[in-house]
């Protein structure tokens, strides 16, 4: 995600690298959910046309808000956003559609049935597919005079319920801070990459981020599954001084196996003779 500002305005971008893109069977696929503007949203995309809207050869593309429990009835989001499928070969021929909506509870959801044809999209020579991957982006654009209205419409959504809490309310933009800080390093470290150090500072940020109440319940799987990596490491750590431990005491066995030799020669070479194992001890015995 990157952000960049303006006198006027300020606008934030999303990418969304799509693999296998020849591959895909369903009908709609989405984005991981990301912050733009202050704001959780996700890409929505018909890789081969929503059918729901009889649209059977073009892509469709939409930009939905995630909706959280603390949104009061009536909230809105009133933005100005693009979507984008990006030319991998030539950047001139990238593709941007651009629009205004204003969101509501009843109204998630907009973007562009006929987005680009897809004979365009799937054909090699154009460079939007390339390598089988499709590179689509969101930017959305919020005037600075309201910025500070949705930040003042964050706050107030995010007040604390509680008259005896700590704290009456909860910096919005902390909140989504640290919302956008787990997202990031979610994108950019996989699960089975995870390592102790990267554990431990998901868990801090989760930590962090449900202090300030939000509805977590659509990322929480993905949080949960890398911090599970976190007790793998923490099990793999174990295993691999056990390993360590076993080789240690491999070493002694053999060097104690090779001292008791030693003993059993010298003590044949005085004459003494090795009986059986003593029943009744459970070990080797020697009498002369």
């Amino acid at each position: 995600m990157e952000r960049q500002e303006s006198s006027t305005e300020i606008f934030e971008k999303f990418t969304w690298k799509i693999e296998n893109f020849s591959r895909l069977n369903a009908d709609k696929i989405c984005s991981e959910p990301f912050i733009l503007c202050g704001y959780p949203w996700r890409i929505r995309l018909h890789p081969k046309g929503n059918k729901n809207k009889d649209v059977v050869d073009h892509l469709s593309i939409y930009l939905e808000a995630m909706q959280t429990a603390n949104m009061s009835e009536g909230w809105r989001r009133d933005v100005k956003f693009k979507l984008i499928v990006f030319n991998q070969i030539d950047t001139n021929g990238t593709i941007t559609q651009e629009c205004e909506h204003d969101y509501i509870a009843k109204e998630v959801s907009c973007g562009f049935r006929y987005f680009m044809s897809l004979t365009d999209l799937r054909n090699p020579q154009k460079g939007f597919i390339v390598k089988d991957a499709c590179i689509v982006g969101a930017e959305v654009f919020v005037s600075n005079s309201n910025r500070k209205k949705q930040e003042n419409q964050e706050v107030k959504l995010t007040a604390s319920p509680v008259s005896n809490e700590p704290t009456k309310k909860v910096d919005a933009e902390l909140g989504y801070t640290a919302l956008g800080r787990v997202i990031i390093l979610l994108q950019t470290s996989k699960v089975k990459d995870m390592n102790e150090q990267a554990c431990k500072e998901l868990q801090v940020l989760w930590d962090e981020l449900k202090k300030f109440k939000f509805d977590l319940t659509w990322i929480e799987p993905q949080v949960q599954c890398a911090l599970g990596m976190k007790r793998y490491v923490e099990k793999a750590l174990q295993v691999e001084k056990l390993k360590e431990d076993m080789v240690v005491l491999k070493e002694k066995l053999s060097a104690a196996e090779l001292n008791l030799d030693i003993e059993r020669d010298l003590l044949k070479a005085e004459g003494i003779k090795e009986r059986d194992l003593d029943s009744e001890f459970g070990y080797w015995i020697w009498r002369p």
